[in-house]
C-alpha cells in the first residue's frame, strides 16, 4: 500500500507521520502565540510547515483538534522549561532560583508573548469546552509542582502545620500569570518580579525558622 493511500490512523503512527504531525503542531503553536487562534488559519499553518491543506486533514479532523494538540504541546514545553528547581521546590534557595529564572527568561524575551498557556486559555475559554478543559488541566499540572514543594516543606517542619499547600500554590500561580500578563502589556519585567516576590513572601509567613535564609 502506497503511503498516500494508507489509512489515516496508519499515517498518523508511522515515524514519518509522527514527525510531520509534530512539525504541524509546533508551527501552529508559534503562529498562534503571535497571531492568536482566530488570526491563524489552517492555510497559514500549512504554508509555514510546508504541508498541503489536504495533507493537514490526514492528521487533524479540523482546526479544533489541532488547537487541542497545541495546548498539549505548550503544556509540556512550559513544564519542561521551568528548570530543575521546579521539580524540587523544597528549600527557600530553590524558590529563589526558580523565581529568578522566570524573571530572567521574561526579560530575555523582551516580555513578549506572555504565558503561552494563558494566551490559549483566554481564547478558548468561552468557545471550546474540550480545549478549555485541557488548558485547565495544564494549569493544574503546573500548579502541582508548587503544591508538592510546599507540602514537602511543611512535612519537613520548614513551614507551620497550618500552611495550606493548595491555597499557597494557587497564590504563586496567580502571581505568575498576572505578572506575565502585566509584563507583556507594559514591556517591563517588574510586575512579574513583584508578583513572585509577594507570593513567596506569603509562603514565608508560615516559616518556622528552620532552613530560613
Amino acid at each position: 500500500m502506497r503511503p498516500e493511500h494508507a489509512p489515516k490512523t496508519l499515517r498518523r503512527t508511522t515515524a514519518k507521520g509522527l514527525a510531520t504531525r509534530k512539525r504541524i503542531v509546533s508551527t501552529a503553536a508559534e503562529l498562534m502565540l503571535t497571531r492568536g487562534i482566530a488570526g491563524t488559519t489552517l492555510d497559514d499553518i500549512g504554508a509555514a510547515a510546508t504541508v498541503g491543506r489536504s495533507q493537514m486533514y490526514h492528521y487533524f479532523t479540523d482546526k479544533r483538534e489541532l488547537v487541542r494538540d497545541v495546548v498539549r504541546q505548550q503544556t509540556e514545553a512550559i513544564i519542561a522549561h521551568q528548570g530543575p528547581d521546579y521539580d524540587d521546590l523544597t528549600t527557600w534557595e530553590a524558590w529563589q532560583r526558580w523565581r529568578d529564572r522566570m524573571v530572567a527568561d521574561s526579560e530575555a524575551g523582551g516580555c513578549v508573548g506572555g504565558c503561552p498557556l494563558g494566551s490559549l486559555g483566554t481564547e478558548v475559554a468561552e468557545r471550546d469546552v474540550d480545549a478549555r478543559d485541557l488548558v485547565a488541566a495544564g494549569f493544574a499540572r503546573w500548579e502541582q509542582g508548587f503544591r508538592d514543594g510546599i507540602t514537602t516543606m511543611r512535612e519537613r517542619g520548614l513551614l507551620r502545620p497550618d500552611a495550606d499547600p493548595h491555597a499557597l500554590a494557587t497564590t504563586v500561580m496567580v502571581a505568575l500569570q498576572g505578572g506575565l500578563l502585566l509584563a507583556q502589556v507594559q514591556r517591563d519585567v517588574r510586575p512579574l518580579a513583584i508578583g513572585l516576590d509577594t507570593a513567596i513572601a506569603a509562603i514565608r509567613r508560615y516559616a518556622t525558622g528552620r532552613g530560613v535564609s
